[in-house]
C-alpha cells in the first residue's frame, strides 16, 4: 500500500514541475491530471527506459526521469491541441 502512495506523491511532484517547465497555457490542471501527468510520464520514462537498457526489468523510473516523461506528456498534449485533435479544455 506505501508503494502505490509513493507512486502517487512522487507523479504529483513530477506533474507540478513539468507544468511549471512546459510553456503554453493549456496544460491541464487540477490534483487528479496533475498527479495523472506525472504517474504517466513515470510510465513512459520505465518503458523507455527498459527497452534501451537503462533499467532492469525490477527497476522504474526515478524522479528526474518521471518528471523528463511528464514533459513528453506535455508535449504530445499541447501538439494534440494544437491540430485540434482534441479539444482545449480552456476555451469552454
Amino acid at each position: 500500500m506505501s508503494g502505490i502512495l509513493w507512486i502517487i506523491i512522487v507523479g504529483f511532484i513530477a506533474g507540478i514541475i513539468a507544468r511549471l517547465l512546459s510553456p503554453g497555457p493549456n496544460n491541464p490542471s487540477g490534483f487528479i491530471l496533475t498527479t495523472v501527468l506525472g504517474i504517466a510520464g513515470a510510465f513512459i520514462a520505465t518503458f523507455i527506459g527498459q527497452a534501451i537498457g537503462h533499467y532492469g526489468p525490477d527497476q522504474g523510473a526515478g524522479f528526474i526521469t518521471a518528471t523528463l516523461g511528464a514533459l513528453v506528456v506535455l508535449f504530445i498534449w499541447n501538439r494534440l491541441v494544437a491540430r485540434r485533435i482534441i479539444s482545449d479544455p480552456s476555451n469552454r
